[in-house]
């Protein structure tokens, strides 16, 4: 299968199977639309005719998609399909953990998915035992695997900081028992952010998620207090601090947009104008009844806020300035192994949520859903049919994604959207794919221009 598009005044051509990217020209590009639907005499007489090109430059054209073709770069057989559910066969270890430290909240968040973070149940914090439960049963099931990864999340975790550092050192200790490495993470509102949560994160976390929409007014929108006060001014002194002191480390400003600020590059714009340079913005996933619900006929203009952060990325990065922004991070070269590209993220099989009580979820989004519950961190997981059915959860388990061009990028996508969009996790979130194949043409367009510029 191939992909064209044309964006920023490059011609691109995608093979989806074998991965390969072309910049060819408009000759080029016309000749592979045409290459699979028409014979080649057909080719060079609309060719020559669109394009005032010789007859022997059109034939010269179709013998270089030959030998393309031949060697596998451009209309390259998928091969994978049977693999995916070979893969998905296989015993799973877990490797990663998101420890819900808190079903509780500082802040009253209307767009929150958690419902303010007590993922529509009680409030709630985990207690220190329950949570060195969870962390025994992540490496009693993680087999051989050495690296595993810990998400300390809410609600807001820093409610429940002591437990926090009590198991990132219960952690430490057991690392060296089992010849294991815990990566963890911590996300946060940073309402609670003090010299000791900048000093044992920036000390033990691996990487840091600090909540932050953009610019002032659209931040105090929704991210308040239960006083209705707006949090910016309170948390955006304590991040940059935070960041300063981080020393380089891995971090994320990561924020929503929703239809109040379909213009949301500028809210990213403005965080890197206040020192952040790891940026996210993601769109908001709510009913689509919800005051705050992005629609169809946005698109459009999203599209296009996307090209202007891509254009604008990388006039920043040929001043010297550059920003990182999480979704246009692709790695063309190597990139992610089949298996993931199959896959994709691993929930409810790798990867599982654990609530205050020690709770198994396939992910997050799923806590307080009880068809959902896996079983527990005593007991390991004991609804295997959800298990199981998450093992199926692939980008070939829907019959939507089968001839999308950007279905190994997106791994068949999230299995919590498409199961709030659908009811069904092997359903698909149309409006998340729209958006995402979008971003994909425009990250892989960063990279053909920056690559295009290093032989100019």
């Amino acid at each position: 299968m191939v992909h064209q598009y044309k964006l920023n005044g490059y011609n691109i051509v995608l093979d989806m199977a074998s991965g390969s990217i072309h910049n060819v020209d408009e000759v080029a590009y016309d000749v592979i639309a045409m290459y699979k639907s028409a014979s080649e005499e057909e080719i060079v007489s609309a060719i020559t005719a669109r394009h005032g090109v010789s007859e022997a430059d059109v034939r010269e054209c179709l013998d270089d998609v030959r030998e393309l073709e031949a060697a596998g770069k451009l209309f390259s057989e998928d091969a994978y399909e049977n693999l995916a559910f070979d893969f998905k066969a296989r015993p799973t270890v877990v490797k990663a953990l998101c420890l819900h430290v808190a079903h509780s909240c500082n802040l009253n968040c209307s767009y929150c998915f958690a419902s303010q973070g007590k993922y529509h149940g009680e409030r709630a914090l985990m207690s220190f035992e329950v949570g060195k439960q969870a962390l025994d049963f992540l490496i009693a099931n993680s087999g051989t695997r050495r690296n595993l990864e810990v998400d300390f999340f809410g609600g807001e975790p820093l409610m429940n900081w002591d437990v926090v550092k009590r198991l990132v050192a219960y952690a430490r200790e057991q690392e060296k028992l089992h010849n294991k490495n815990f990566r963890f993470t911590l996300t946060t509102n940073g309402m609670l952010i003090d010299d000791d949560v900048i000093d044992f994160a920036n000390r033990e976390m691996s990487n840091v998620v600090l909540s932050l929409d953009g610019r002032r007014e659209v931040h105090d929108r929704l991210r308040v207090d239960y006083a209705g006060r707006g949090s910016y001014d309170r948390i955006v002194p304590k991040f940059q601090k935070l960041v300063e002191a981080r020393g380089g480390k891995n971090y994320y400003m990561r924020g929503t947009f929703t239809r109040h600020n379909l213009d949301f590059t500028n809210d990213i714009f403005h965080m890197a104008d206040l020192g952040f340079t790891e940026l996210s913005m993601e769109p908001v996933v709510c009913a689509p009844d919800d005051p705050e619900a992005l629609r169809e006929e946005y698109l459009p203009v999203l599209f296009e806020q996307y090209e202007i952060l891509a254009k604008e990325m990388l006039r920043r990065k040929r001043e010297g300035r550059p920003i990182t922004f999480y979704h246009y991070m692709i790695d063309l070269s190597g990139g992610p192994c089949i298996y993931k590209r199959i896959t994709g993220c691993g929930s409810g099989t790798e990867y599982m949520a654990v609530t205050p009580w020690g709770e198994l979820y396939p992910c997050h989004q799923f806590v307080g859903d009880a068809k959902y519950s896996l079983g527990n961190v005593w007991d390991g997981v004991t609804n295997e049919a959800v298990r199981d059915e998450f093992k199926l959860v692939n980008a070939y388990a829907r019959s939507e994604c089968r001839d999308c061009w950007a279905k190994l990028y997106c791994s068949g996508g999230c299995a919590a959207n498409a199961y709030h969009a659908t009811g069904s996790i092997r359903g698909v979130y149309r409006y998340g794919c729209e958006l995402f194949k979008k971003r994909m043409e425009c990250a892989i367009m960063m990279q053909v221009a920056e690559r295009a510029e290093k032989f100019q």
